[in-house]
């Protein structure tokens, strides 16, 4: 018995690390922002609502861009099983969202989401090892564990997530030399979830042919079949779900690049992913990598593609760390082989002072990653808003409905369908409404960014993340929280606004 414990140990013990750091992550921070919502609105219709399409989320909130079913549908029929568990037992359907484990919730949908892009890291991963051998793979995952966005974005409901699964099959392929399988999983990542994927195949492509390592014709006729797959899948899922002849990826390929509207939310330099995204994300292989390139010329072949593709979408004005979240298993794959000829020369005199410099960076990592977590913790207000107004808010008379408006900051800061609690409960989230126009409303409570409303009360507020705070002295940074969120009450409804509330703070 201990053999084989000894055995699976050894077998599974990286996943395991890697998996309980991704499960910490989604149980101490189970909500969802407004760039996931469309595939958490779609996972929840589609396990509760079934063949009932009219009654789905993204039929009244649309979103600027279609997305598609098709990644929802994979995550929520796998899901499906501990769902259909707790519906025997007469569960709320919070609990779909949230698994009750030491009193914490934990999240059917994104733990079977992680457990996907996890699976695909270790194809990856098993790949290194048999290439770079087990002592890359122990620092690939050694850093990759002291690392926040890897193992915090991998169960996100994101687009950029379910196509990072399929890159780290592609990485797989590639370095198990299976090349033409390494494209059609990136053809696919692009067609259906991320047409953004293009500048990563692109520059692939163009490095596998020049070093004559796939033929062209034989390339092209195996994408192409990849494609046509992959654009009917999408076409014929996504028009049934959508109600019109539609290729999602399409429609966000002409919003985002041929027209730039992505703009619209915000622009950064040409240098913005090497200077701020990626230094946050890779910490202490960022260094490493580059060490990397310079020892073991392997690596380059590596890690020019991907730098290419960081190269080309540093072009878009809009940028985003999720966009270049693809790119950090190569990174680490070459910091990794950095970190291994390190330790390796650790007794050597110049060697030596890498080797605690190396160790230093990953101390600094896993500080880091820690100010990144109590960031992202205190990131998601209204979600923690809801959950005392269903606790507090929830007795009525006489079977009252209630209904709560939820305005779009807390719409995108916490709150999803699978949030919402059962009868008597009801909820808007109805736009273009001016704060003065509420007390013409019939809403019982209000989930609002703004303190004061009238008509209403304010019951209690919380706070969320503002900005970090740095100075001399232990600890030498901090997060400075501020009131995010507010939650009102009807000033006609004097059973529940005299009700003990924690409070709202006097704001001037």
């Amino acid at each position: 018995m201990a053999r084989k414990s000894e055995k699976l140990l050894e077998l599974y013990g990286y996943d395991l690390v890697l998996g309980s750091i991704a499960a910490f992550y989604v149980f101490m921070v189970p909500y969802t922002k407004v760039e996931e919502s469309f595939n958490v609105q779609a996972m929840h219709d589609i396990l509760y609502h079934r063949h009932q399409i009219e009654k789905y989320d993204h039929l009244e909130f649309p979103g600027v861009v279609p997305r598609t079913f098709v990644g929802a549908f994979l995550v929520s029929i796998l899901a499906s099983p501990a769902v259909l568990l707790m519906n025997l037992l007469h569960l709320p359907k919070l609990y779909s969202l949230y698994a009750v484990t030491d009193s914490e919730f934990v999240c059917v949908v994104r733990l079977v989401l992680g457990g996907i892009v996890l699976s695909t890291l270790r194809f990856f991963r098993i790949q290194i090892k048999k290439k770079f051998g087990s002592q890359v793979e122990a620092f690939f995952v050694i850093l990759t564990a002291s690392q926040f966005h890897l193992l915090f974005y991998c169960t996100r409901p994101l687009p950029n997530t379910l196509a990072f699964s399929l890159v780290n099959l592609a990485y797989g392929y590639w370095f198990k030399g299976s090349l033409y399988a390494a494209l059609n999983c990136m053809v696919f990542a692009t067609l259906v979830f991320r047409c953004d994927i293009l500048l990563l195949i692109a520059p692939l492509g163009l490095e596998l042919l020049l070093t004559k390592s796939v033929s062209f014709w034989k390339a092209l006729t195996s994408c192409l079949a990849a494609a046509f797959l992959s654009i009917g899948l999408t076409v014929l899922v996504d028009s049934v779900m959508w109600r019109r002849l539609l290729w999602p990826e399409l429609e966000v390929f002409w919003f985002n690049s041929v027209l730039n509207r992505s703009s619209e939310w915000g622009t950064h330099p040409f240098h913005w992913y090497f200077t701020s995204a990626l230094p946050r994300s890779l910490l202490a292989a960022y260094p490493l990598f580059l060490f990397g390139v310079l020892l073991d010329r392997r690596v380059f072949f590596y890690i020019l593609p991907v730098l290419s593709f960081v190269l080309l979408y540093s072009k878009l004005p809009h940028k985003e760390l999720r966009f270049v979240i693809s790119s950090i298993p190569i990174f680490n794959f070459a910091a990794a082989v950095a970190a291994s000829r390190v330790y390796n020369n650790r007794k050597k005199r110049f060697w030596k002072f890498l080797y605690i410099t190396m160790l230093g960076l990953m101390l600094g990592s896993l500080a880091c990653t820690a100010v990144f977590f109590m960031a992202s913790y205190e990131n998601y207000p209204s979600g923690y808003a809801l959950k005392p107004l269903h606790r507090i808010g929830g007795i009525t008379k006489n079977s009252d409905e209630l209904w709560v408006h939820i305005d779009t900051f807390s719409a995108m800061n916490g709150i999803s369908r699978f949030c919402e609690d059962n009868y008597p409960w009801r909820y808007s989230k109805e736009e273009n409404i001016y704060l003065e126009d509420f007390q013409m409303r019939n809403f019982t409570y209000l989930l609002n960014e703004n303190f004061y409303i009238k008509g209403f009360k304010c019951l209690m507020s919380v706070d969320g993340f503002s900005r970090l705070h740095v100075r001399i002295g232990f600890p030498s940074i901090s997060l400075v929280k501020g009131p995010k969120v507010f939650i009102h009450g009807n000033i006609r409804n004097t059973d529940i606004t005299n009700r003990s509330w924690p409070g709202c703070p006097v704001i001037p």
